[in-house]
């Protein structure tokens, strides 16, 4: 099946509705520009992603149970985000009477990157974006949906984000001391942790800014975000952009 053939839903996050809509928006230009027929579902809510880390797995029955009527009948569901993409694929509850298309849906939810790469099977973008990019791999992408390689584990060293970003014209890909660290977000942990939460963060800044990063991107904007606030606090030096705009921008 040819990528125009294909009937994408744009599955966008609470937090990049609400805060930051230019990442929905790059997310849905980028789609089009690689010849996808991509359509955003106006009734989505929360994927339940929130209450279920907290602990309130049973409340996330009807936000599961709509997200299932909602995307079911889409060749494709993409999301800017593999921490909500993780919840709905594994993380969600069973749905009583409509097991049949929970199981088919898990199959046709997509991380951009990942659609981008493994779907389409994209292996270089023609553009330019002449920068020197950090990359954040979130914890969820790279562990939970395998977006990338964890150094804990002994295999071949891969990431599908620096496959798109590294032939992009000027851009200069950062090497950074430890690859995989979390920042600290973690949603509620970055509340109720909040001293070692924002320590974290200001971990992997240091390892941004020691090598020299221009702008740090990565495939999660609730990282980013949690990042760029510490930055923004303590007047550092950097600028954030969700990948999606780095490649959204790149490529027009």
């Amino acid at each position: 099946m040819k990528s125009e053939s294909f009937h994408i839903a744009l599955f966008i996050p609470c937090y990049v509705d609400q805060f930051y809509p230019k990442v929905g928006i790059a997310t849905l230009e980028l789609l089009e520009k690689l010849g996808c027929k991509v359509t955003f579902p106006p009734g989505q809510t929360c994927c339940g992603q929130p209450l279920a880390n907290a602990g309130y797995m049973r409340d996330t029955i009807g936000t599961t149970q709509h997200f299932i009527e909602l995307f079911k009948d889409f060749d494709y569901v993409v999301a800017p985000s593999g921490s909500c993409v993780l919840h709905v694929k594994e993380h969600s509850p069973i749905i009583p009477g409509m097991e049949k298309e929970q199981a088919e849906l898990h199959h046709k939810v997509f991380e951009l990157t990942e659609f981008i790469t493994d779907v389409l099977k994209i292996e270089k973008l023609e553009g330019s974006f002449p920068h020197r990019v950090g990359f954040h791999s979130s914890c969820h992408g790279q562990r939970g949906l395998r977006l990338s390689s964890s150094s804990e584990l002994n295999q071949t060293p891969f990431n599908k984000a620096r496959r798109l970003l590294e032939n992009l014209k000027g851009l200069e890909w950062v090497e950074l001391s430890r690859t995989d660290e979390c920042c600290g977000f973690g949603g509620t942990f970055a509340v109720t942790e909040e001293a070692l939460s924002v320590q974290m963060g200001k971990d992997r800044l240091g390892d941004h800014l020691e090598h020299q990063t221009e702008i740090v991107t990565g495939g999660d904007m609730s990282c980013i975000m949690h990042l760029q606030g510490i930055a923004t606090r303590n007047k550092q030096p950097l600028k954030f952009l969700h990948i999606a705009e780095i490649l959204n921008q790149a490529i027009s």
